[in-house]
């Protein structure tokens, strides 16, 4: 029995991750999903900033000191114990999640995202949950993909530049300089704050940004093809490290649980539900934990659902059940525990798994929604050409 020769599967397998970024689509809603998270969770704290990692918060910026010189995390909000460079480092997270929503200089707004997640969570560490930790991995990873070729307003310039003449880009050039004199400043405090690893990322970041800005200026042809193959590589690499983060995460809470004698007779569910900290609604939760079969089903299903979805991502269907259940269990934690924030950063962790199919469809009911409503405003809404090279693949790791 002749089969496929070894050398030429090693050949595709090599072309298919060097050739393009895999998962557009994934990393692309991964991003907005996380960006939006971020970005409501401080809107939402706004009020209470200074409390939280502010001037004002219980855990002081002395002590604040102290346990960064010993776990040697990244945090700006370390350079100074000023009110004003508080508020700037709260602002610029602000704006960074908000601009990376949308897709805007994405590859340096990411690094930005990255270094106001890392500021504001690792100056009182002992303020976050589960959730904040997702959002501190996420934005570590994401900034390794390429997440704004599609669903961003750099795809839409794209786009439009594709059909006209090569205009002199100022705005990424002046923005990667004033992103270097950051790189310069958590060089200079890397006595205080930041450990060798992390300023390395940000100095690789930063190298490689003006490399292919060099390269896509003076050098056009092998070179600019050779920086776009490594670019894919460290893409498709932190897209498989995302999946096995997420697989990690559910595998991990999942056999914990089963170790809980709780989740073993199936009532670990039914305490949460009478802790009034966790009761927004206590009469839909007296009426969730007032059934004994309900209660031991979701119990159950919720093990038997972690435990399970590492396993089923070799069959898509079996998968894609999976993933509607472990979506569906987030938005029943954000209304029945109020526990939104949480429940948001893991269903974006796990649009990771989402078909390719699907988030075609929904961008498309979301576009169609986006010109229904602009034409609703008399403005109208011309169609907008798709940016090149962002056509999905036949397949990819996902769907």
């Amino acid at each position: 029995m002749t089969g496929t020769p070894l050398d030429r599967r090693l050949g595709r397998a090599v072309q298919r991750v060097t050739a393009g970024a895999l998962g557009p689509y994934q990393t692309a809603i991964v991003r907005i999903g996380f960006s939006l998270t971020w970005l409501l969770f401080l809107l939402r704290e706004l009020p209470h900033r200074h409390e939280l990692y502010g001037p004002d918060g219980p855990w002081a910026w002395d002590m604040g000191r102290r346990l960064i010189a010993d776990n040697g995390s990244f945090t700006a909000l370390m350079w100074s114990d000023g009110r004003l460079w508080f508020e700037l480092v709260y602002a610029l997270a602000v704006l960074s999640s908000a601009l990376l929503l949308v897709g805007w200089r994405t590859r340096a707004m990411s690094a930005v995202f990255m270094a106001g997640v890392l500021s504001l969570q690792n100056r009182s560490i002992f303020m976050g949950d589960g959730g904040d930790n997702v959002i501190h991995i996420m934005a570590l990873y994401l900034v390794l993909t390429r997440c704004g070729q599609v669903w961003s307003l750099d795809a839409r310039r794209a786009a439009l530049e594709a059909g006209g003449p090569q205009r002199r880009d100022v705005v990424g050039p002046l923005l990667w300089t004033v992103l270097g004199g950051f790189v310069l400043a958590a060089t200079y405090f890397s006595g205080r704050t930041g450990e060798v690893w992390f300023l390395t990322l940000l100095w690789a970041l930063w190298l490689g940004q003006a490399l292919w800005w060099l390269a896509c200026r003076y050098a056009p042809g092998e070179p600019r093809t050779l920086l776009d193959v490594v670019a894919n590589l460290v893409h498709n690499g932190a897209l498989l490290v995302i999946m096995a983060e997420v697989c990690l995460i559910y595998a991990t809470a999942g056999w914990y649980k089963i170790q809980g004698s709780r989740w073993q007779d199936g009532t670990a569910l039914y305490y949460p539900l009478k802790l009034d900290y966790f009761t927004p609604w206590p009469a839909l939760s007296d009426l969730l934990a007032s059934g004994g079969v309900m209660v031991m089903l979701l119990t159950y299903g919720t093990v038997l659902v972690q435990v399970a979805f590492p396993f089923t991502l070799f069959n898509r269907k079996v998968k894609n059940v999976l993933l509607v259940a472990m979506m569906l269990e987030h938005a029943g934690i954000a209304v029945l525990l109020g526990l939104p924030f949480f429940s948001l950063a893991m269903i974006a962790a796990d649009a990771v798994f989402l078909p390719t199919a699907f988030l075609l469809w929904l961008g498309a009911r979301a576009a169609g929604g986006r010109d229904r409503t602009l034409a609703r405003l008399g403005r109208g809404a011309a169609s907008k050409p798709r940016a090149a090279g962002t056509e999905p693949p036949a397949r990819t790791l996902v769907g």
